[in-house]
């Protein structure tokens, strides 16, 4: 005797598991002082480089953005990774004195616990800066997991970080939604299978138009946000 089959469930007005926070530009300011160290650092090297052309490796990891630079304009004297430590520490001691998070940061983590969600900070930048950041924005409590694509084999647009910050949560790549600014992180994302909220600095970027979901400002991530978002991401 065959069982009746039960009624679907109602549909989840947040069908994900897991949120995903990349942190440069997204949770901390800090988008700024990367570009004022890349253009002093490089600049002592020869290499003159625009506020605009260090947008254009915003989410790649720094020895990526090294690397990069030099292939197109090789400087004499140190090496790409030699450059990529001087890159750090200007950063590291501009985070020290300068970094703040962004508008709606903070309530935005607030509202994925709120929804029962596992929270993960999956970041291009390294280790010991994230750690740096996190500390300074009170934040040393507030992930299950945290995970640098110095780790990886490749930075994002390589979706590892995301898939392995999902690996550690112990969650589908499926039932997670990132969090990002850089197209390049978008990108990421929706090659890893997941849903993504993006808040561009300049919302204009082809990649970012991939995003499920484009915010001015993590401050317009409300009920209303996250309805157009289960709308946009059948539950899996």
């Amino acid at each position: 005797m065959s069982r009746a089959r039960l009624p679907a469930a109602p549909f989840d007005a947040a069908p994900f598991d897991a949120a995903l926070f990349d942190m440069d530009g997204l949770l901390v300011d800090s988008e700024p002082l990367w570009r004022a160290a890349e253009v002093d650092v490089f600049g002592r090297h020869g290499l003159a480089l625009t506020d605009e052309q260090c947008r254009s490796t915003q989410g790649m990891v720094i020895g990526e953005v090294t690397r990069y630079w030099f292939g197109r304009a090789p400087w004499p004297g140190p090496s790409p990774e030699q450059v990529a430590e001087e890159v750090l520490d200007a950063v590291g001691m501009l985070v020290d004195r300068q970094a703040s998070p962004m508008p709606g940061a903070l309530d935005a983590l607030a509202s994925c616990r709120r929804r029962g969600m596992r929270l993960a900070l999956a970041s291009s930048s390294p280790r010991w800066l994230i750690d740096r950041v996190v500390v300074r924005l009170g934040l040393a409590d507030a992930f299950d997991a945290v995970c640098s694509a110095e780790h990886e084999p490749a930075g994002k647009p390589d979706p590892a970080v995301f898939l392995t910050a999902a690996h550690a949560l112990g969650v589908d790549p499926a039932r997670c939604v990132v969090f990002e600014d850089a197209p390049a992180g978008v990108l990421a994302a929706k090659v890893a299978g997941m849903a993504c909220v993006a808040v561009p600095e300049r919302p204009g970027d082809a990649a970012v138009a991939r995003a499920d979901i484009v915010l001015a400002s993590l401050e317009d991530l409300d009920e209303a946000v996250w309805g157009r978002l289960a709308a946009s991401c059948q539950p899996r």
